[in-house]
């Protein structure tokens, strides 16, 4: 017989889950593949995706490291991300008589496929639930610092452990927060090589006026291809084409590593995003911007050493902006549900009722550091490769005097194959380029801190911060990779011995940057850690783990429908067409950034103009998605994730349905193109063989 406490707390967990039971609304949700929306899909759609169908997708599914997704689309090692995914590796494979961001390219055979320079796909082959494990080593009476060295430790060494064990990308991922912890492991390939590019005229067609709009008219792909001992991949698991691609109110799943969302967070928490972090944060974006255009007007030249670092900032202002909008709106700041329904329950409360204050508590110091924590340790005063790769070599040697379960994360031995792999890229350096943007990340810290601050002072050792950029970078040999690599063989006595400036700038900073870090660590990110675990504990107590956490640049399956929307009382169709981008370009005059490459006038009448090449979908998605598979019921590729629209920026707060739209390229489109526009057949015939 239930006692009357009893009673009472049945009563409470009911009321809960009634407040809580719309949480994961519609088509919502960034589903770990380890627990996907099943009930959802069966309730909504009649759709039961079998283990074998989660596998495939799973393991046709590839990360950029360069921030991005991607996935095979042959057996042969084919990969297909976005363009502007690919624009890295672009940049860096070009030169002033060979730029092919702006003009493209097509390797007719495997003897032209070029190899990259410094990029890492990862694709997701393992994954085990390591929470026990990691909580074990924290315990109640640990004060803050202690918990987060005895975390880092045991993350550490699972890491080491089992990359020991399989040779492959192990990595303990956060969820829930701190709810939980998963080790993830990845096949890596490092050998991997451009096949096909368009002109980035036509990838990013509409230009900074179009992005994040809608309707698009935007070949936004890239073609690599991955290759084992010299030869190409063969891949088991790649998706299968549709010609036909996705059609009208079809179920569709995005397949990709959607970047960072903060669904989970408090109130507070979004009020200091919306106060603090995102003004900030915009500031230093807007400045860069008015920088780099700067430079880029100087010549043609600079124009395309600066192409891609610009395109990012603009993008990340655009983004910024749009995610601020949504802070800005009170709908957002209502009173959080889980709170309070956690305050009506007295067992409840009793165990996690402290932890929005114990966030609330962490943001007071986050806040008094912040400014300084950016620029020093986070290096915003020292926006330049050549300082990043002194940095990395200074505290490279530095950790691995240390035991690994005591290193700081990018320097574990687990990690060591990548972290190498992009210190000693060969990827072009270039000194006028990295002298302005170091002037002005030192201006920026000058106006910041002070000129008296005496870090500052002794940093810019008596010089503008001009002059001192200038010296910087005349005086430093670290764009030589063979003087790196000589550096990091050296260990500390190499460092503590190197007149290199830029090395002694990154050892002066040091000592300072570590402080603000550990600082940031002990008594901001691990408090936090501890509170947001108490949070998502309220959380699978009332509804179980049958939510999603936020995102963490990690494997996710997201689904939706092809749905157009209604905007300023307009109806918005869920397509556009080949042909439409034509009449959108003489809309705006055929003028940059609404000229169309010569290519596509002059072979007009060779295309199905009919053929559908953007489209709208409701599935949730967020930075990080870019690149990612769209596919059917299937498992057969109908379209490619490239952007979303205006109103889905609020998607890393909350998520909606009403008008926020993910944004593709739909795969008869990608075909149409590289058939009749670019003398691709070949490459279109072995899409999905």
């Amino acid at each position: 017989m239930e006692t009357n406490v009893q009673t009472r707390h049945i009563h409470g967990i009911l009321v809960l889950i009634a407040m809580l039971s719309p949480a994961v609304r519609a088509d919502e949700g960034m589903w770990l593949y380890t627990a996907p929306p099943r009930q959802q899909l069966k309730e909504r759609y009649g759709f039961e995706p079998t283990a074998e169908w989660l596998d495939h997708l799973r393991l046709s599914s590839v990360r950029f490291n360069s921030g991005g997704s991607g996935s095979f689309v042959s057996s042969r090692g084919l990969v297909l991300t976005n363009h502007h995914v690919g624009a890295d590796a672009l940049q860096k494979l070009s030169d002033a008589e060979h730029d092919l961001l702006a003009t493209g390219y097509y390797a007719k055979s495997a003897a032209e496929e070029k190899p990259c320079v410094d990029l890492e796909l990862n694709v997701l082959v393992n994954i085990r639930d390591v929470t026990e494990r990691v909580n074990a080593v924290v315990t109640p009476d640990q004060s803050t610092a202690a918990a987060q060295e005895a975390r880092r430790g045991i993350i550490n060494t699972i890491e080491k452990e089992e990359f020991d064990k399989t040779n492959l990308r192990s990595d303990v991922i956060t969820l829930y927060h701190g709810g939980e912890y998963h080790l993830y492991q990845f096949k890596k390939y490092t050998d991997v090589r451009l096949v096909f590019a368009p002109e980035q005229d036509i990838a990013f067609f509409g230009g900074d006026p179009d992005n994040f709009e809608y309707p698009r008219y935007d070949l936004d792909i890239c073609f690599f291809r991955v290759y084992e001992n010299g030869q190409p991949a063969q891949i088991e698991h790649y998706l299968d084409w549709s010609e036909a691609g996705a059609g009208d109110d079809e179920l569709i799943f995005v397949s990709g590593h959607p970047g960072t969302t903060n669904r989970l967070n408090t109130v507070a928490h979004l009020e200091y995003f919306r106060d603090i972090q995102f003004p900030e944060r915009m500031n230093t974006i807007r400045r860069r911007e008015v920088m780099l255009q700067t430079y880029s007007q100087r010549s043609l030249e600079n124009n395309r050493r600066a192409k891609d670092e610009l395109f990012g900032y603009q993008n990340s202002r655009k983004a910024r902006l749009g995610g601020l909008a949504g802070l800005q709106d009170p709908a957002l700041m209502a009173e959080d549900e889980l709170r309070a329904a956690v305050a009506a329950d007295a067992e409840l409360k009793s165990k996690y009722g402290s932890a929005w204050d114990d966030v609330a508590h962490t943001l007071k110091t986050s806040a008094d550091i912040r400014l300084e924590l950016n620029l020093i340790e986070g290096a915003g005063a020292f926006h330049t490769t050549l300082f990043d790769i002194a940095h990395t070599l200074v505290r490279m040697a530095a950790e691995d005097a240390k035991p690994n379960p005591e290193r700081l994360n990018e320097f574990t031995a687990a990690g060591r194959e990548s972290l190498e792999q992009e210190l000693y890229s060969a990827a072009p350096i270039y000194s006028d380029l990295e002298t302005v943007k170091l002037a002005d990340s030192l201006s920026q810290l000058m106006e910041q801190l002070g000129a008296e601050h005496p870090l500052v002072k002794s940093i810019l050792a008596g010089q503008s911060p001009r002059a001192r950029a200038a010296a910087l970078v005349a005086g430093t040999t670290l764009a030589d990779v063979d003087q790196r690599r000589s550096v990091a063989a050296g260990g500390q006595q190499a460092i503590l011995e190197s007149q290199d400036p830029m090395i002694q700038l990154a050892v002066l900073i040091d000592p300072r940057a570590r402080e603000l870090r550990k600082i940031f660590e002990q008594q901001v990110e691990e408090p936090q850690r501890q509170a947001y675990a108490k949070i998502a504990a309220a959380q699978f107590k009332v509804l179980g783990t049958s939510t999603y956490p936020d995102a963490t640049f990690t494997l996710r399956l997201a689904f939706g429908t092809v749905k157009g929307y209604e905007q300023d009382a307009q109806q918005i169709l869920p397509w556009t067409t080949m042909g439409g981008a034509y009449s959108h370009a003489e809309a705006h005059g055929s003028v940059p950034p609404f000229e169309l490459p010569q290519r596509w006038l002059q072979r007009r009448d060779q295309i199905d103009g009919s053929t559908p090449y953007n489209f709208v979908s409701t599935a949730d998605i967020i930075g990080g998605n870019s690149g990612s598979p769209v596919v059917n019921r299937k498992g057969e590729f109908v379209g490619i994730i490239f952007d979303g629209n205006l109103e889905s920026l609020v998607l890393d707060f909350a998520y909606t349905d009403d008008v926020a739209r993910a944004v593709s390229v739909h795969s008869s489109a990608i075909t149409e193109a590289l058939r009749k526009l670019y003398d691709a057949s070949d490459l279109a015939d072995e899409l999905g063989r």
